[in-house]
């Protein structure tokens, strides 16, 4: 598995790189191929606001989506009240709202998995 490299927290996102939107949206939880782990360590630690973080809700069973505060050490807010029943599709959702907030496009199709 390749690590992330301080250089991957610059990587320029590319709103035309659908194939790795595929590759991410068919394997959530990876493994991923080069590309894809530097654009997902983008997506989890550039600036763009708010960042989306996930959050469990029953350990194992239910997760939802959380926004981190603009200040280190403030509350982390639920998102919307949306659970989810499986990992995988929750990542989802969390990708595709750093995407959105990345590029400044909606994914098409890109609400389900």
């Amino acid at each position: 598995m390749l690590r992330a490299d301080r250089a991957s927290a610059h990587y320029p996102v590319d709103p035309d790189r659908l194939d790795l939107v595929e590759e991410f949206r068919r394997a959530p939880r990876g493994p991923h191929g080069e590309e894809l782990q530097k654009l997902v360590h983008r997506l989890r630690w550039a600036a763009e606001k708010p960042r989306y973080v996930l959050i469990v809700a029953e350990a194992g069973r239910s997760w939802r989506i959380g926004r981190l505060p603009e200040r280190t050490g403030g509350p982390v807010t639920v998102h919307d009240q949306k659970e989810f029943c499986s990992p995988e599709d929750a990542e989802w959702e969390v990708f595709r709202l750093r995407w959105e907030a990345a590029t400044g496009r909606a994914i098409p199709g890109g609400s389900a998995r």
